[in-house]
C-alpha cells in the first residue's frame, strides 16, 4: 500500500479499532485467520444440513449449527474454472475471459448454431488475486488441492499470491484418488493412500506451524469431481441403503463422507490450537452437482432435487451451491440467510475482515459482512442483481443434438430469475420464491417484468464488455 503521513496512520488505526479490525489491547493482531473450503461439483442438496437424507455429513452439519447457512448462494459459473477465476479475481467472467473448461466449442460442430466466444484457460497473472491481497495485508497464504487456473512457472498458485502450494496446477480433476496420484505438485504417498486424507494431512501441518501472522488456508477439494472413487470400507456402509430422493450412489456417498470427516479433522485442529474464536471458516462449492439430466439419458451421479438441472446448466441445479460461514462472535450461530450471494462476493468480504477493504478497489462483488449480524439485511440494495454469462456450448454426451447448455446468460433480481438462450433469443422467467424447481415459465404472464430484466442483463453485458457468440457465416 502507498505510504501515509503519521497523522493519517493514527487516524486509520482509530478507525480500524472502532470496527474491531485494528490492533488488540494485548498487541496481537485481531485480523482473523481464514479457512476457505471449496468442494468440487457438490450438489446443493448433498449435505444433511441442506436436506440430504442419504449422505452423512455430521461435521458440516455441526459447522452449519455453529454458523450461518446461505440458502441462496451461487457459483459464478455452472462448471469448475469460471467460478475459481471469479473467486480469485473478484471479477465477473467477461473481465478475465474464463467462461468454461477447455473450450466453448464442445459437441459436434454441425450441431452448434453459433460460433462460441474464445475461452481462456489461465487466469492472467495481471489480476490482483484474493491471495495476493491477503498476502499484502500480512497473511501467510497456503493452497491445498485443485487450482485449475494455470500452473508454474507463470500462473500457478505460487505465482498468484500463495506462499505454499500443495497439489495445485492446471488439472481439472485427479487421475486417481488413490496413490500413486501422478500429480507433479504432490509427492506420492503409500500405495492406496486416499487423496482427500493426504491433502488434509498437509493442511494440518500448515495449521500447526508457529507463526506471528494470521493465515489464509485455501483448501479447494478435488472431491467430489470424477473419477468417482471412494474408500471401500465407507462404500460398504451405503451399499444396502435405499436411495432417497434420487440420491443413492454408494461410492459418491463415500467420497462425501470422506470429505466431511476431513472437515472434522480441520475443525478439531482449530479447536486444539485455541484459535476457533478468531478463525473465519467458509465452506462452499464451485458449481452444482453432476446430475439433473433426466430425459437426456445422461448418468446422474447425484440428485439436485428440488432444483432443476445440474452441473453445466444455468438452471438452479447448476449454479446454486450449499454455503456455510462460521466466525464465533461475529456471525450469528444457527442462522439461515436467504439473501442471494455469489462467489465473487467473498473477495471484498475477506479483505474487509482482514482490515483492508480498499486494498483492491476494482471488484465486482459486495461485502457480505452486514449479513453476519442481520441475515435478512439486503446488503446489496439496488445492486443485488446477480449475473451469469456463458457464451459457449457444453455437450450432454447423449443422443445426437442434445446439450447441457447452449450459449446463454442469466440474471437473478430479487426472487426472479431470467435466462436468455442466445441461439434463438428464447427467454425464461421464474419466481424462485414459489418455484425453486423452475417449472413454470412466467414469460407470458409477466412480459413487462421479463423485458425489464432482459434490459438489465443486456446493460450489464455492455458494462463489462461481454463478448457474444456470433452467427455462422
Amino acid at each position: 500500500m502507498n505510504s501515509t503521513s503519521p497523522l493519517r496512520h493514527i487516524g486509520l488505526l482509530i478507525f480500524l479499532s472502532f470496527l474491531g479490525l485494528g490492533s488488540s489491547a494485548h498487541g496481537e493482531s485481531s485480523q482473523p485467520n481464514i479457512i476457505f473450503l471449496m468442494a468440487d461439483d457438490l450438489g446443493w442438496a448433498d449435505l444433511g444440513c441442506f436436506g440430504s437424507k442419504y449422505y452423512q455429513t455430521p461435521h458440516l452439519d455441526r459447522l452449519a449449527k455453529e454458523g450461518m447457512r446461505f440458502t441462496s448462494a451461487y457459483s459464478n459459473g455452472p462448471n469448475c474454472a469460471p467460478t475459481r477465476a471469479c473467486l480469485m479475481s473478484g471479477l465477473y467472467s467477461p473481465r478475465h475471459g474464463v467462461y468454461t473448461v477447455n473450450t466453448g466449442a464442445r459437441g459436434k460442430e454441425k450441431d452448434r448454431k453459433l460460433i462460441p466466444v474464445e475461452n481462456k484457460q489461465v487466469l492472467d497473472p495481471k489480476f490482483f488475486t484474493l491471495a495476493e491481497a491477503l498476502h499484502k495485508a500480512g497473511y501467510d497464504t497456503a493452497h491445498f488441492g485443485k487450482w485449475h487456473l494455470g500452473q508454474a512457472p507463470k500462473a500457478g498458485p505460487d505465482q498468484q499470491g500463495f506462499n505454499l502450494n500443495v497439489a495445485g496446477n492446471k488439472a481439472g480433476h485427479p487421475r486417481s484418488y488413490f496413490s500413486p496420484y501422478r500429480n507433479s505438485n504432490l509427492k506420492d504417498g503409500p500405495k492406496g493412500e486416499y487423496l482427500t486424507d493426504r491433502l488434509t494431512d498437509e493442511a494440518l501441518k500448515f495449521l500447526s506451524k508457529k507463526r506471528e501472522q494470521p493465515f489464509f488456508l485455501y483448501f479447494p477439494f478435488y472431491t467430489v469431481h470424477t473419477p468417482i472413487q471412494g474408500k471401500k470400507e465407507i462404500i460398504k456402509k451405503y451399499k444396502d441403503k435405499p436411495a432417497i430422493n434420487g440420491q443413492g450412489n454408494a461410492t459418491y456417498a463415500a467420497m462425501i463422507e470422506s470429505m466431511d470427516e476431513n472437515v472434522g479433522r480441520l475443525l478439531k485442529k482449530v479447536n486444539e490450537l485455541g484459535i476457533q474464536d478468531n478463525t473465519l471458516i467458509i465452506f462452499t462449492s464451485d458449481n452444482g452437482g453432476l446430475g439433473g439430466y433426466d430425459g437426456l439419458g445422461t448418468r446422474n451421479v447425484t440428485s439436485n432435487r428440488p432444483l432443476r438441472g445440474g452441473k453445466g446448466m444455468l438452471y438452479e441445479g447448476g449454479i446454486r451451491v450449499s454455503t456455510i460461514l462460521r466466525w464465533p462472535g461475529k456471525i450469528l450461530a444457527g442462522t439461515t440467510c436467504d439473501v442471494p450471494i455469489i462467489s465473487l462476493d467473498f473477495y471484498p468480504t475477506l479483505i474487509t475482515a482482514a482490515g483492508h477493504p480498499k486494498i483492491n478497489k476494482q471488484l465486482d462483488g459486495k461485502d457480505l459482512s452486514p449479513l453476519f449480524k442481520n441475515p435478512k439485511n439486503p446488503t446489496q440494495g439496488k445492486g443485488a442483481d446477480l449475473f451469469w454469462h456463458f457464451p459457449g456450448y457444453l455437450q450432454a454426451n447423449t443422443k445426437k443434438g442434445t446439450w447441457r447448455t447452449t450459449p446463454a446468460g442469466a440474471v437473478r433480481s430479487g426472487v426472479y430469475k431470467l435466462i436468455e438462450f442466445f441461439e434463438h433469443g428464447r427467454l425464461e422467467l421464474y419466481d424462485l420464491s414459489s418455484d425453486i424447481g423452475e417449472t413454470q415459465n412466467l414469460i407470458k404472464k409477466k412480459p413487462d417484468l421479463a423485458r425489464k430484466l432482459h434490459q438489465r442483463l443486456k446493460a450489464w453485458r455492455q458494462s463489462v464488455e461481454a463478448p457474444m457468440p456470433k452467427p455462422k457465416p
